[in-house]
Protein backbone atom coordinates (compact mmCIF):
# COMPACT_ATOMS: atom_id res chain seq x y z
CA UNK A 1 0.00 0.00 0.00
CA UNK A 2 2.98 2.31 0.38
CA UNK A 3 3.88 2.52 -3.26
CA UNK A 4 3.23 5.23 -5.81
CA UNK A 5 2.75 3.62 -9.20
CA UNK A 6 2.29 5.20 -12.61
CA UNK A 7 -1.42 4.29 -12.55
CA UNK A 8 -1.85 6.51 -9.47
CA UNK A 9 -0.64 9.58 -11.36
CA UNK A 10 -3.12 11.79 -13.12
CA UNK A 11 -2.09 11.96 -16.79
CA UNK A 12 -5.41 12.14 -18.67
CA UNK A 13 -5.56 15.64 -20.20
CA UNK A 14 -9.35 15.59 -20.48
CA UNK A 15 -9.70 14.71 -16.81
CA UNK A 16 -7.12 17.35 -15.83
CA UNK A 17 -9.02 20.08 -17.67
CA UNK A 18 -12.29 18.94 -16.05
CA UNK A 19 -10.58 18.95 -12.67
CA UNK A 20 -9.49 22.57 -13.00
CA UNK A 21 -12.78 23.75 -14.56
CA UNK A 22 -15.28 22.03 -12.27
CA UNK A 23 -13.25 20.84 -9.29
CA UNK A 24 -13.55 21.89 -5.65
CA UNK A 25 -10.70 23.88 -4.12
CA UNK A 26 -9.20 24.60 -0.75
CA UNK A 27 -5.88 26.00 0.37
CA UNK A 28 -3.66 24.96 3.24
CA UNK A 29 -0.50 27.02 3.01
CA UNK A 30 1.62 26.42 0.94
CA UNK A 31 -0.39 23.77 -0.96
CA UNK A 32 -3.53 24.42 -2.99
CA UNK A 33 -5.75 21.38 -3.40
CA UNK A 34 -8.19 20.85 -6.25
CA UNK A 35 -10.31 17.69 -6.31
CA UNK A 36 -13.25 16.22 -8.14
CA UNK A 37 -15.27 13.03 -7.85
CA UNK A 38 -14.70 11.24 -11.13
CA UNK A 39 -14.81 7.82 -12.73
CA UNK A 40 -11.24 6.66 -13.17
CA UNK A 41 -9.96 4.00 -15.53
CA UNK A 42 -7.48 2.90 -12.87
CA UNK A 43 -7.74 0.22 -10.20
CA UNK A 44 -6.73 2.83 -7.61
CA UNK A 45 -9.37 5.03 -5.95
CA UNK A 46 -7.32 8.25 -6.34
CA UNK A 47 -5.21 9.69 -9.12
CA UNK A 48 -2.92 12.56 -8.16
CA UNK A 49 -1.29 15.43 -10.03
CA UNK A 50 1.59 17.10 -8.18
CA UNK A 51 2.99 20.39 -9.43
CA UNK A 52 5.14 23.31 -8.29
CA UNK A 53 4.78 26.89 -9.51
CA UNK A 54 7.58 27.81 -11.94
CA UNK A 55 7.27 31.52 -11.13
CA UNK A 56 8.25 30.96 -7.50
CA UNK A 57 10.91 28.32 -8.24
CA UNK A 58 12.56 29.12 -11.57
CA UNK A 59 15.25 26.45 -11.12
CA UNK A 60 14.09 22.98 -12.12
CA UNK A 61 16.23 21.44 -9.38
CA UNK A 62 14.21 23.23 -6.71
CA UNK A 63 10.86 22.36 -8.29
CA UNK A 64 11.81 18.70 -8.65
CA UNK A 65 12.96 18.49 -5.04
CA UNK A 66 9.66 19.90 -3.78
CA UNK A 67 7.72 17.51 -6.01
CA UNK A 68 9.77 14.59 -4.68
CA UNK A 69 9.06 15.62 -1.10
CA UNK A 70 5.34 16.02 -1.78
CA UNK A 71 5.16 12.64 -3.55
CA UNK A 72 6.94 10.92 -0.67
CA UNK A 73 4.70 12.52 1.97
CA UNK A 74 1.61 11.55 -0.03
CA UNK A 75 2.90 8.01 -0.61
CA UNK A 76 3.50 7.44 3.09
CA UNK A 77 0.12 8.77 4.26
CA UNK A 78 -2.34 8.04 1.44
CA UNK A 79 -3.73 4.89 3.09
CA UNK A 80 -6.14 6.97 5.22
CA UNK A 81 -7.81 8.41 2.13
CA UNK A 82 -7.64 5.11 0.21
CA UNK A 83 -9.37 3.19 3.00
CA UNK A 84 -12.15 5.77 3.21
CA UNK A 85 -12.78 5.87 -0.55
CA UNK A 86 -12.61 2.09 -0.99
CA UNK A 87 -15.11 1.67 1.83
CA UNK A 88 -17.42 4.23 0.18
CA UNK A 89 -16.81 2.77 -3.30
CA UNK A 90 -15.83 6.18 -4.73
CA UNK A 91 -12.97 7.44 -6.89
CA UNK A 92 -11.50 10.90 -7.34
CA UNK A 93 -8.92 13.00 -9.12
CA UNK A 94 -6.71 15.24 -7.03
CA UNK A 95 -4.22 18.04 -7.78
CA UNK A 96 -1.68 19.18 -5.19
CA UNK A 97 -0.19 22.52 -6.24
CA UNK A 98 2.72 23.93 -4.24
CA UNK A 99 2.24 27.68 -4.44
CA UNK A 100 4.44 28.97 -1.62
CA UNK A 101 7.43 31.15 -2.38
CA UNK A 102 9.84 29.43 0.04
CA UNK A 103 10.77 25.78 0.24
CA UNK A 104 9.82 24.01 3.47
CA UNK A 105 11.20 20.90 5.14
CA UNK A 106 9.90 17.38 4.61
CA UNK A 107 8.40 17.27 8.10
CA UNK A 108 6.35 20.40 7.39
CA UNK A 109 5.20 19.08 4.01
CA UNK A 110 4.25 15.74 5.54
CA UNK A 111 2.20 17.36 8.30
CA UNK A 112 0.43 19.55 5.72
CA UNK A 113 -0.31 16.52 3.50
CA UNK A 114 -1.79 14.68 6.50
CA UNK A 115 -4.07 17.66 7.24
CA UNK A 116 -5.05 17.79 3.55
CA UNK A 117 -5.95 14.09 3.46
CA UNK A 118 -8.12 14.39 6.56
CA UNK A 119 -9.84 17.48 5.17
CA UNK A 120 -10.50 15.65 1.89
CA UNK A 121 -12.22 12.88 3.86
CA UNK A 122 -14.40 15.46 5.62
CA UNK A 123 -15.26 17.18 2.34
CA UNK A 124 -16.12 13.84 0.66
CA UNK A 125 -18.59 13.08 3.43
CA UNK A 126 -20.31 16.41 2.74
CA UNK A 127 -20.05 16.27 -1.06
CA UNK A 128 -23.06 15.62 -3.25
CA UNK A 129 -22.52 12.53 -5.36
Amino acid sequence: MQSFRKEERLCNLKLISTLFKKGNNFFIYPIKVTWICAELSSEYPVQVLITVNKRNFPRAVDRNKLKRLMREAYRKNKSVLYNHLEHAGKTCALALIYSGSKAVSFKEIESIIIVILHRLIREYEGATW
